[in-house]
């Protein structure tokens, strides 16, 4: 466990991944470049931006997400988080944010990666930076209910066709 051990996972990850659109692909290369150049891009304490684990946790029958109103950024997202050197993998340390957030045991991550994505953040650095998100599908038990936390504003299950307007959760059909 180590930030070599996370920086491979991501670089796998991302090269093994087939994007389903052009936007997906460029944000993969560009992703893929920053770590070539970027070593221990997947730990908090790089500044520029880092690697961070999201989940998307749906519900036993995927009817339903689960979002978390997130305090710093506003909005209805994914659950998810930065890597921690001891996590081995990118996909540990989205498996361990989830049920950190959730509060829900017994959730259980599809291997390979659902997504990517890239946001603007000042995050718990306190400096402006950048979130690079590789996003993973996690499910549920069924008649899971999730345990609010200090980590959110909010926390609730949404239809999957029926998310809230300010949600930025990238779904795919």
């Amino acid at each position: 466990m180590s930030a070599e051990s996370l920086h491979k996972s991501a670089v796998v990850l991302l090269e093994t991944w087939q994007p389903p659109t052009d936007s997906d692909r460029a944000l993969t290369v560009a992703l893929l470049a920053f770590l070539d150049s970027a070593p221990r891009g997947c730990l908090r304490e790089y500044a520029p931006g880092h690697i961070t684990a999201s989940a998307l946790v749906f519900s036993h029958d995927e009817r339903e997400v689960l979002l978390t109103l997130h305090p710093r950024v506003g909005l209805w997202i994914q659950l998810g988080g930065h890597c921690e050197e001891f996590d081995e993998t990118v996909s540990d340390a989205a498996l361990r944010e989830a049920i950190e957030e959730s509060g829900i045991p017994g959730l259980e991550l599809d291997p390979g990666l659902y997504g990517v994505q890239a946001h603007s953040i000042t995050c718990s650095l306190g400096v402006p930076t950048r979130h690079l998100d590789l996003l993973f599908r996690i499910r549920a038990p069924k008649g899971a209910e999730p345990v609010h936390s200090a980590e959110s504003t909010d926390l609730r299950w949404w239809p999957v066709d029926a998310l809230p307007k300010d949600a930025e959760v990238p779904l795919r059909g």
